[in-house]
């Protein structure tokens, strides 16, 4: 697939005829509500062979054409550049697939083995249905090799809701983290409706994760972490009715979410830690946890302090860094996951934690700020889709931002007031997932699901290949 970004006097016939497919394929990858209407700067994934790369800082046309085993020519001559010295950050080239001409006594597997793919994924590719059925000089199209990656999604939908979202994408999810247990004063748990969604997961190869936390929306929770915390019977309670649950509703990974914990608590939460691998993996079970989104072990601030990055590293199997909401509702617009932020928060994780252990968190929905921003103003949130819709509405011309990876746009409501939204689109997708797969990162957590962002699901699958792990149900 490749991502194509609407220019001036484009419409969907002209970008299908110039890619070969039709406009319906088109449509339905990108879940267009009206074909007819596209926007300036709208981004739109083909089903195109081939793939798309996004420009970082410091590449050059010779440095992606070895990344990709290409030529310096055959990626000028497919994206139409004139002077290979002139790149921009933040465009998208379109990488062509890699062809192979058949020769005199080659075979499938001879073919496949000097590629380093696989036999069922070049008949796959090609729509070929009988191996025996190439011959000498056919042209077929040679797949690259996708990274193995894991891959979690939370989600706090109803449970009708969520278990509609696991039958739609789950194939493309190793974990699903209902969220959340909320832990209580005296070691309990609140209860959560999540038995349908937790069997829907089941159903599907997905490991149900289940996610306690000590905040809401409206508690930072730094006063319950503190209870719990620092009383070793307490930890042990928690612990005690966290596997009670596992094993009733047949949960087999644990994910442990304590945000605003102070930092007199940091090495009581460790040992909390310490003691959930003890007893979870004595079951066979997994342990997680979500990390704030630091990029120095001195960072200041109650959400940073007491997240011991590389206790959490040496401890627990793999952890999510949370690596979103620096365009917060309540704070001025700006990008909600920007890539150069993300980037600094992963090199420092990689200093202490391996790589093999790191989700990188992703958020999978828009925002829209009222302007003049005013302090304590609450943005609106939504779908990348209705993003796309508002802008179209509107006549936006959709805008990107090259540092922080993310597109955004202005637009005066009916009212005469104006407005700035910011949201996900496929480039941004593309560049986050570039993010994984530069680090060798074990996966990515989506946060979370039920936000419609078609595109998003359409690239992860182009770009990688999801693990299924096994269950204990």
């Amino acid at each position: 697939m490749i991502i194509y970004v609407v220019s001036s006097g484009d419409s969907l016939w002209k970008i299908a005829n110039r890619y070969g497919v039709t406009i319906d394929s088109i449509v339905k990858l990108n879940a267009l509500s009206d074909p007819s209407q596209l926007t300036l700067g709208q981004s739109l994934v083909i089903p195109h062979i081939g793939t798309s790369h996004i420009v970082e800082a410091g590449e050059t046309l010779w440095s992606i054409a070895q990344q990709y085993g290409l030529t310096i020519q055959t990626l000028m001559q497919a994206n139409q550049l004139t002077d290979p010295n002139v790149l921009y950050q933040g465009s998208v080239l379109y990488i062509p697939p890699i062809t192979h001409v058949v020769q005199s006594g080659q075979t499938l597997w001879d073919i496949s083995v000097w590629y380093g793919t696989t036999v069922q994924a070049i008949l796959s590719v090609n729509q070929i249905e009988d191996p025996n059925t190439i011959y000498v000089g056919m042209n077929l199209i040679i797949p690259r090799s996708k990274r193995a990656i894991e891959v979690n999604a939370y989600t706090y939908q109803s449970s009708d809701a969520a278990v509609q979202s696991i039958q739609d994408i789950g194939q493309l999810l190793t974990y699903l983290s209902p969220f959340a247990y909320k832990i209580k004063e005296d070691g309990t748990l609140e209860g959560l409706n999540d038995e349908d969604m937790v069997d829907a997961a089941i159903s599907k190869g997905i490991v149900p994760m289940m996610s306690i936390t000590n905040f809401t929306s409206t508690e930072a929770g730094s006063n319950l972490a503190q209870v719990i915390l620092s009383n070793s019977s307490l930890r042990e309670k928690v612990i005690r009715n966290v596997l009670e649950v596992m094993d009733d509703k047949g949960y087999t990974a644990l994910n442990i979410d304590f945000e605003n914990v102070l930092p007199e608590n940091r090495e009581d939460y460790n040992r909390f830690l310490q003691l959930a691998v003890e007893r979870l993996h004595a079951r066979g079970y997994l342990v997680s946890t979500a990390l704030a989104p630091k990029t120095s072990e001195e960072q200041a601030g109650v959400l940073y302090e007491a997240h011991d990055y590389e206790a959490h590293g040496r401890i627990v199997d793999f952890v999510v860094l949370m690596t979103y909401e620096w365009g917060y509702r309540m704070g001025p617009p700006q990008a909600i996951s920007p890539l150069d932020q993300m980037r600094k928060v992963v090199e420092y994780a990689l200093t202490v934690i391996p790589a093999e252990k790191i989700f990188l968190g992703f958020q999978i929905y828009a925002r829209d700020w009222l302007l003049p921003h005013v302090k304590g103003q609450e943005a609106e949130t939504f779908s990348p889709q209705e993003a796309v819709r508002r802008a179209v509405k509107h006549g936006a011309p959709i805008q990107y931002d090259p540092v922080a990876q993310s597109p955004f746009f202005r637009y005066t409501d009916e009212k005469g007031k104006t407005h700035e939204v910011w949201f996900e689109d496929a480039r941004s997708a593309q560049a986050k997932f570039e993010l994984a797969k530069q680090n060798k990162l074990r996966g990515i957590s989506y946060w979370a699901l039920g936000f419609p962002y078609p595109q998003n699901w359409a690239l992860l699958e182009d770009n990688f290949s999801i693990k299924k792990l096994k269950t204990f149900s």
